[in-house]
């Protein structure tokens, strides 16, 4: 049983140890007080079955305009870290009737046929990426992260939402980093949200002078649509898509990258037919996910928790994927260790239920396309980081690395 009288589990902002940090919580049973950047107390979930009871609870909100009293009362700064994860007017802070119309308005848009329309986008992209890693000299070391695991996802989204200008296009990866960046300074909070929210602007203002073929326009249809879309969520939610549309598939490239790099003979399993790029892309997923807590969502009335916890009305919960997904409950002992031939690599890195990331089949289709076709062309490639190397993200939501230095031929 877990008494809110136990002292919270702090928890480090700069993410340098996720998986051990998860285990922490995980030992202290299935929900667990914390303490996020700026003293915000909250509940973290770490059990599989109580996340996915709790994702589909209507006790349960994402909205803090309603159900968070610290935000209503004006307790929470512009320069909190996670600032833009909850001012946001979006899916992700949404509740109720208002989340499901803004989900539908999305989906809408973001179809499965467009998505499958990418597909020779995609390979294209990846095939001028890899053009140019292999006119760098034999035995080289490159940054495989910023050479191919960041510019892929991000010209793909970029180019689903018609973001034409390279320069824009730069700076909405900066702010998008920094929405990330749970450790950063007040000045780097405050200018992310306030420069994304210019560049979203100034987008929705040029496509409506120039409507084009993108899930932009789409959306300022729906916008403009008798007003199914406040102008406030019209950009907000081009912000979720676009920020989260690519972030999260650069770290499971990344990430898909490193644990064959690292664990050779999981590759000669793809390499010989006994494992899929399928099994590399939904292991990788599982034991390493691109998001390892996901914030925040908030408690609508008291909630009675079958261990002996309440959630109380107004609480703040955080949902821990990396717990959940790496828990010897579910996976066995070795529910640590990378297995590509793993039976079963159930995990909830994409979400649950009502809350099941939109984005989750052009994820599997970028690292279908990006992964194959990176270890066919350098059959040699080797991991060329230092002791303790590569760094995590400076984050405790994503879970990727800072670089990815790598040999591309001998």
């Amino acid at each position: 049983m877990q008494s809110s009288a136990v002292a919270p589990l702090v928890i480090d902002p700069t993410g340098r140890d996720i998986h051990g940090e998860a285990a922490r919580i995980r030992e202290r049973g299935p929900v667990t007080r914390i303490e996020l950047p700026g003293g915000i107390e909250a509940w973290a979930v770490s059990d599989p079955d109580l996340i996915r009871s709790l994702l589909t609870d209507p006790r349960v909100s994402k909205d803090p305009y309603q159900h968070w009293p610290t935000w209503i009362n004006g307790e929470i700064s512009q320069e909190w870290p996670l600032f833009a994860w909850v001012v946001a007017r979006n899916m992700l802070t949404a509740y109720g009737d208002d989340h499901r119309r803004l989900r539908r308005l999305v989906s809408s848009a973001f179809t499965a046929r467009r998505t499958a329309a990418m597909r020779p986008r995609i390979e294209a992209i990846a095939a001028e990426l890899l053009d140019e890693l292999d006119a760098e000299p034999p035995g080289t070391v490159v940054d495989l992260r910023e050479r191919y695991a960041y510019p892929l996802p991000i010209q793909v989204i970029c180019e689903l939402f018609g973001v034409q200008d390279a320069a824009a296009r730069a700076e909405m990866r900066r702010c998008t980093d920094s929405f990330f960046h749970t450790s950063a300074g007040p000045e780097e909070v405050v200018h992310a949200y306030t420069r994304m929210q210019q560049l979203l602007g100034e987008l929705v203002a040029a496509k409506r002078e120039t409507p084009g073929d993108d899930l932009s326009t789409a959306l300022i249809a729906a916008r403009d649509d008798a007003s199914r879309l406040s102008e406030q969520e019209l950009i907000d939610t081009l912000m979720l898509m676009i920020s989260a549309g690519h972030e999260t598939t650069v770290n499971l490239l990344g990430n898909a990258a490193h644990m064959l790099l690292t664990h050779r003979d999981q590759l000669d399993m793809v390499r010989d037919g006994r494992a899929s790029w399928d099994d590399v892309i939904e292991e990788t997923l599982r034991v390493e996910g691109p998001i390892a807590n996901i914030p925040i969502r908030f408690a609508v009335e008291d909630i009675p928790l079958d261990c002996g916890v309440t959630l109380r009305q107004g609480e703040p919960i955080i949902i821990c994927l990396d717990a959940a997904d790496r828990d010897p409950k579910v996976h066995g002992p070795d529910a640590d260790r990378f297995d590509v031939t793993r039976a079963d690599k159930e995990h909830m890195a994409f979400g649950h239920g009502v809350h099941y990331c939109l984005g989750a089949p052009l994820a599997r289709l970028e690292a279908s396309i990006a992964l194959p076709a990176l270890f066919d062309r350098f059959p040699d490639i080797a991991l060329a980081a230092g002791p303790g190397e590569p760094a995590p993200q400076e984050s405790f939501i994503s879970n990727g690395r800072r670089t990815l230095p790598v040999r591309l031929k001998g």
